[in-house]
C-alpha cells in the first residue's frame, strides 16, 4: 500500500503524461478538443480514474469518448513507459460534469438576479403598512415615568437610615 501523498504525485504525473501524449497517440481527426481535468489514483496505485472534458456538441463528445476507450491500451502503455513505477495502473476515462454543472449554476444565478430585480421593482413604489411613525409621542406618558423615579428615590432614602441604625447597635 502506498501512502496518499505518493498516490497524488503519481496522479499528477499521469495527468501530465496523458495530456501531452493524447494527440500523438490518438491520430484520429475526429478527436475533439480534450482537456484532462483530474486524475485520481487508488492508494495501492492499481487503478487511475481520468476525468476529461470535451469542447463541442454531443456528437463530438460521443466520438471522443469512443476514441478514448478504443485507445485506452495505447495510452496505458505510454503512461507505463514514462511513469517509472513497477506496476502500471489501469485507466478509466470518465467524462467530467463540471461544464454542465457550471452551466446549471449560471442558469440558477441568472434566475435569482431576475427575481431580485422583480422584488426591487415592486418595492420601489411601496409604502409601509400602518402609520408612518408607529411610536407614540403623547405628553402624558412622560409625567408618569417621572413619578416612578421619585417613588424609587424615596424608598432608597428610607432604607439607608435603617441600615445605619442596625450597624451601630452591632458595635456596642
Amino acid at each position: 500500500m502506498a501512502d496518499a501523498a505518493r498516490a497524488r504525485k503519481v496522479a499528477d504525473r499521469i495527468k501530465t503524461l496523458i495530456a501531452q501524449g493524447l494527440g500523438s497517440i490518438i491520430k484520429d481527426p475526429d478527436l475533439g478538443f480534450v482537456t484532462i481535468t483530474d486524475v485520481r489514483v487508488t492508494n495501492d496505485l492499481q487503478h487511475a480514474s481520468v476525468f476529461y472534458t470535451v469542447f463541442g456538441d454531443e456528437a463530438q463528445r460521443a466520438k471522443t469518448t469512443y476514441l478514448l476507450e478504443e485507445n485506452r491500451g495505447k495510452l496505458r502503455s505510454h503512461v507505463g513507459k514514462n511513469l517509472g513505477i513497477r506496476l502500471t495502473p489501469s485507466l478509466e476515462f470518465i467524462a467530467d460534469a463540471i461544464p454542465e454543472t457550471a452551466a446549471h449554476l449560471e442558469d440558477l444565478l441568472r434566475e435569482a438576479r431576475e427575481r431580485d430585480a422583480a422584488v426591487a421593482a415592486a418595492a420601489a413604489g411601496a409604502t409601509h403598512a400602518g402609520d408612518a411613525d408607529p411610536y407614540r409621542h403623547d405628553d402624558d406618558d412622560s409625567g408618569e415615568a417621572d413619578d416612578i423615579e421619585v417613588e424609587a428615590d424615596d424608598a432608597e432614602s428610607d432604607a439607608a437610615p435603617a441600615r445605619a441604625e442596625t450597624s451601630g447597635t452591632d458595635r456596642a
